[in-house]
């Protein structure tokens, strides 16, 4: 994973370019030892608002053994109008140590007449806990580490190398912008990141180029161990603009490694290409299948668009190992009016594993208004995956396709996979066929669940599924 950024594109992948990309020691004595002293601890840099000090500051965290604290002015704005000259495609100082910015509400932007740059790099000897801080307005120009081939952009605001912590901060407005490949808007995390109370909001991924590319992760991107707490992702965008054969995955977060998402709300975000494929806000696993854990997390009023494409999930697109308790996957859209719509709320790959337990999927629509193809407005899993749901509820999901489209699996479209409800329900769910379940091939297993009132009928072909009636 981390070495092949400069294979060949691959068709349904995620990019275009993939990406790269202690010890306590315990000593039994009989006699005096002179033990270790801890580790030395500077004391904490106090700053005034000034942006020249923040950047002596964090040159010499850098150069001094141990980890550093770096405190900024109560609620400065530490505006940033050119690029640091020692690391120029940043606004400052590469972190190469253990420092920890107190942020006090303090926000680093990048001046909106400024030349592009990100605003921070944490390189990958490189430690950064960053509190109570903003991170706005960064455009990165390059993807550090991955020189090759030329033009790949990664990490608008912050790009992780090493290790990133994130606490009760902000990363919004930034941008990660290439007609190579793009990824990260907000966040590209290689390293290990962990954000806990932030928000990652109105950051964008985009790829301009005409060739077949991609872009991915307009709020967050990660290939490598990512866990996010209490956070709200939304108002982010990953988009694609040439009609051909492009992928824009992940609005809000494009997850190619292990991930674990806790109390957060991913909401808003919007993913889309003229042509070619978009997946959903949440997106993981492809091509090379992750872990992905949702818990007490609300995914809800994303959007993901494709006029002349296919639209993989409007909420969720999953090609890896999915597991989603106690979670809400609601009023999401996959909307491709020539083209195919495939989830509204979540769309399972070919080697994807969805596991539902007391989850909610309500109000998603897959919608194909020009004569298209829309499929499980709910759920689909069409390409070989596997579902299994447990004390789960498919609700008041739509699949439409007026003026002579088709328009298949209200709640839940089966195809090629297994599908296994254990304990849950089906209901209120609409569509022009199967407006419960709609079972292309592949099996689907009902265990004491209720398929009941749908439009304008429960499962079709009659007799595919076993159990359901009406």
């Amino acid at each position: 994973m981390k070495n092949s950024r400069t294979k060949a594109p691959l068709p349904d992948v995620r990019r275009s370019f993939p990406a790269p990309l202690l010890v306590a020691a315990g000593l039994a004595v009989t006699a005096a030892v002179a033990l270790p002293g801890p580790l030395a601890h500077a004391a904490p840099i106090s700053l005034r608002c000034s942006v020249p000090d923040l950047v002596e500051a964090i040159n010499r965290a850098n150069s001094s053994p141990g980890a550093d604290t770096i405190r900024l002015a109560r609620k400065c704005t530490y505006k940033l109008v050119a690029p640091d000259p020692g690391s120029p495609a940043n606004g400052l100082p590469a972190i190469a140590s253990d420092i920890t910015i107190e942020g006090n509400g303090a926000t680093i932007k990048r001046d909106a007449s400024a030349p592009d740059f990100r605003i921070l790099l944490v390189d990958s000897g490189g430690t950064l806990t960053l509190n109570q801080t903003t991170i706005k307005g960064g455009r990165a120009t390059d993807c550090p580490g991955f020189p090759d081939p030329p033009g790949l952009v990664c990490g608008g605001g912050i790009n992780n190398l090493g290790i990133l912590t994130v606490n009760h901060s902000r990363v919004i407005d930034n941008t990660a912008t290439s007609d190579v490949y793009a990824q990260g808007g907000g966040i590209d995390s290689v390293g290990t990141a962990t954000l806990n109370d932030t928000e990652v909001s109105g950051n964008t991924a985009r790829y301009t180029g005409t060739e077949p590319s991609a872009a991915a992760g307009g709020g967050i991107a990660n290939d490598g161990p990512l866990t996010v707490n209490h956070s709200r992702v939304r108002h982010n965008t990953v988009r694609v603009t040439a009609n051909v054969d492009n992928f824009a995955s992940g609005a809000g977060i494009a997850s190619f490694a292990q991930t674990t998402i806790k109390y957060t709300t991913i909401s808003h975000n919007h993913a889309s290409a003229p042509g070619g494929t978009v997946r959903g806000a949440l997106t993981n696993g492809i091509p090379s299948p992750g872990t992905m854990a949702v818990t007490d997390t609300v995914i809800r009023d994303n959007t993901s668009s494709a006029p002349d494409g296919t639209v993989l999930g409007g909420g969720v697109g999953s090609g890896g190992a999915l597991s989603m308790t106690r979670s809400r996957v609601i009023d999401n859209r996959a909307t491709a009016p020539n083209g195919t719509a495939r989830g509204g709320g979540i769309s399972i790959g070919a080697v994807g594993a969805l596991t539902l337990d007391s989850t909610e999927v309500q109000g998603n629509t897959a919608s194909a208004p020009d004569g298209g193809t829309a499929l499980g407005g709910g759920i689909i899993n069409g390409l070989g995956g596997t579902v299994t749901a447990e004390r789960s509820h498919i609700t008041e999901n739509t699949a439409s396709a007026p003026d002579g489209g088709t328009a298949q699996g209200g709640g839940l479209f089966s195809a090629v996979g297994s599908t296994t409800l254990n304990r849950s329900t089906v209901t209120g769910n609409t569509a022009g066929d199967g407006g419960g379940i709609y079972e292309e091939s592949g099996t689907v297993t009902l265990n004491d669940t209720r398929v009941k009132r749908n439009r304008p009928n429960n499962c079709a072909p009659l007799g595919t599924v076993p159990g359901c009636t009406g």
